[in-house]
């Protein structure tokens, strides 16, 4: 089974019109498999860095993201 969790908004981002949302961090922590990101990404002034930024929360959160 895999987990899909929507409503991903980045640490410290406005909730706009979700009633219920977690950041990218919290989802991967709690099991999420994929991460749902509309608004954050697509109505930031530079999207590709919103992405990247979201990125980086889902690598800092993982399990395997330790010291090598």
């Amino acid at each position: 089974m895999q987990l899909v969790a929507p409503g991903i908004r980045p640490a410290g981002a406005d909730m706009q019109d979700q009633a219920r949302a977690s950041t990218p961090g919290a989802a991967i922590r709690s099991g999420a498999d994929f991460l749902v990101v509309g608004r954050p990404i697509l109505q930031a002034p530079d999207p590709a860095a919103a992405a990247d930024d979201i990125v980086a929360e889902i690598a800092a959160a993982r399990p395997d993201s330790g010291p090598a």
